[in-house]
């Protein structure tokens, strides 16, 4: 058996447990949470006018999905419901099964993170490698300061931030939502123009929000790099600075597209904060709303995505690192 054939079966075995155990886990969680589901429910139909006896009724209709039993018995039926991927029917979108309504959120949460997180990592590292090697001037310290402060700022605070200067004080963006009602939703020029006019803040937030990370963590790895042997070998061989440059370029970014993988895992769980100041209907907003409501079967559903999401990219993230690191296919340790 191969390199990659061994450690893509030993992750796919530690996937299968940890996503057992992240449901197992939510499961009691989620249903521990303190507060009636169903109270809430028919209390908040109360206050939209409903009457008693219907709100009463629409309650029951609603919740009859829910699993009868003990707790232990919930429990089974769940985890067989898994093995079919029936995670159950969505009390916030009654009567729509929960992998449908992750589905429909998915889309506005993968492309606008997946821009702005690709953004953020190239100028990231870009930015990374002049910090490391310009780190002894003025623009070595801009650029590492620059990425200390966005680094430190929390995402909701520089979607605030977008949203006042872009939408206030410029006003030459959309407040948000995801597209202008006035277009008909299709493969048009207007409705495709007027869906990137509204996600270029939510991508531009996470592009500033993750920044500051990957040039930190470039130059930190570009200056490990620029110490080690082989550098110091080259120059006095006298090969041309732009040559050692490449080398010390390609060798410091190997540990970042571990990072990177991972953290396009965890763009399924959305951004809850920025998707919700920006009223982005994706993973992270439909999260958020679902623990408002209580809604359970949807709780579970997201965090099971989440973690498929994470443990599917930490398994891509060993498998690139195996094709472009030759040291590991040759079963040696990287350093």
């Amino acid at each position: 058996m191969t390199i990659i054939a061994r450690r893509l079966a030993g992750h796919a075995a530690r996937g299968i447990v940890m996503v057992f155990a992240v449901a197992t886990i939510s499961f009691f969680i989620i249903r521990n949470i303190p507060g009636d589901p169903m109270a809430a429910r028919y209390q908040k139909l109360l206050e939209q006018g409903m009457s008693p006896e219907a709100a009463e009724r629409a309650t029951t209709v609603m919740y009859g999905f829910m699993p009868k039993g003990t707790l232990w018995e919930q429990y089974t039926d769940y985890i067989a419901g898994l093995f079919t991927f029936d995670l159950g029917v969505s009390v916030t979108n009654p009567g729509t099964p929960v992998t449908e309504v992750l589905g429909e959120a998915a889309k506005w949460t993968v492309l606008p993170v997946l821009a702005g997180t690709l953004l953020s990592f190239l100028l990231g590292v870009v930015m990374g490698v002049y910090a490391a090697v310009k780190r002894t001037g003025k623009l070595g310290d801009l650029l590492a300061i620059s990425g200390s402060l966005l680094h430190g700022v929390p995402q909701y605070v520089l979607a605030l931030l977008m949203m006042a200067i872009f939408t206030t004080i410029l006003a030459v963006l959309p407040a948000g939502g995801t597209a202008d009602i006035l277009f008909e939703p299709g493969f048009n020029a207007g409705y495709i123009g007027s869906l990137i006019e509204h996600a270029t803040l939510p991508v531009l937030t996470y592009a500033l929000a993750s920044y500051g990370g990957w040039t930190l963590a470039m130059k930190s790895s570009v200056v490990t790099v620029l110490g080690d042997d082989f550098i110091l070998a080259a120059e006095l061989r006298g090969l041309k600075r732009s040559i050692v440059f490449r080398y010390v370029a390609r060798n410091a970014i190997l540990p970042l597209f571990t990072i990177l993988a991972l953290s396009l895992g965890m763009l399924f769980g959305g951004a809850i904060f920025i998707e919700k100041i920006f009223n982005y209907p994706g993973l992270g907003f439909l999260l958020l709303e679902s623990v408002t409501n209580r809604d359970y079967a949807l709780m579970g559903g997201a965090f099971l995505l989440i973690t498929l999401a994470i443990v599917v990219a930490n398994i891509l993230a060993d498998l690139f690192y195996t094709v472009i690191d030759p040291r590991v296919r040759s079963g040696g340790e990287v350093s």
